[in-house]
């Protein structure tokens, strides 16, 4: 799971049995603390500081799903290749790893952009792209009070990057998504419109090889 467990206890409501990974030593106890308050049922989680890239804490064949939700974005190449392969290690044999990321065909700070053409009575909306072939970091700044705001890193790799870099770690693409907003999103968010027509996020299924 990613961050404070919110897909954790997503999952963990539908019936699975869930473990929860993140590097960040706040989050996971965040996730702990709402794990264990006296208030509710406990949802039997069981949460870890760990690098996704070194799942050491699990043995081979420890489990029948891996999901990186929003994670992945975060990695450096290398970083990001090895989580690849520690996913497939812990898997079953007919396990799945499924990510969820920026779509890496539209999405991008400095490098996308929307553009909103009006010729007469008509409007269009477009997705303009470019540097996409490249690898590159991207500036994420993030306002967390008023007048603060913190800045985190995250990479930007085109599509085939993905799906090469899972075959090299023994695993295949089954299934691929991209994932439309709700209409109460589309209500609520000034690009939500432009999003229903050209997806920023995307979620990928792979499976073991072999």
């Amino acid at each position: 799971a990613w961050g404070n467990g919110a897909l954790a206890r997503q999952l963990a409501r539908k019936g699975a049995k869930v473990v929860g990974v993140d590097l960040a030593p706040t989050l996971v106890a965040r996730a702990k603390r709402r794990e264990s308050r006296p208030v509710g049922t406990p949802l039997g989680i069981a949460y870890h500081m760990s690098d996704a890239a070194d799942l050491s804490l699990f043995g081979n064949a420890s489990f029948d799903l891996v999901v990186c939700n929003m994670g992945v974005l975060d990695m450096p190449d290398d970083t990001a290749q090895k989580a690849f392969k520690e996913a497939a290690r812990v898997l079953t044999a007919k396990g799945r790893f499924v990510i969820c990321t920026q779509h890496p065909c539209f999405e991008g700070n400095d490098t996308a952009a929307w553009v909103v053409e009006k010729i007469g009575r008509t409007t269009t909306v477009w997705r303009k792209v470019t540097r996409y072939r490249q690898h590159y970091e991207i500036v994420n700044d993030w306002r967390v009070a008023p007048d603060q705001f913190l800045q985190t890193i995250s990479y930007h790799r085109p599509l085939s990057w993905f799906v090469g870099s899972l075959r090299v770690a023994g695993l295949a693409v089954t299934a691929f998504e991209e994932n439309e907003p709700t209409d109460e999103f589309v209500q609520q968010d000034n690009e939500g419109a432009w999003i229903r027509q050209i997806p920023l996020h995307c979620v990928i299924e792979a499976r073991k090889l072999g």
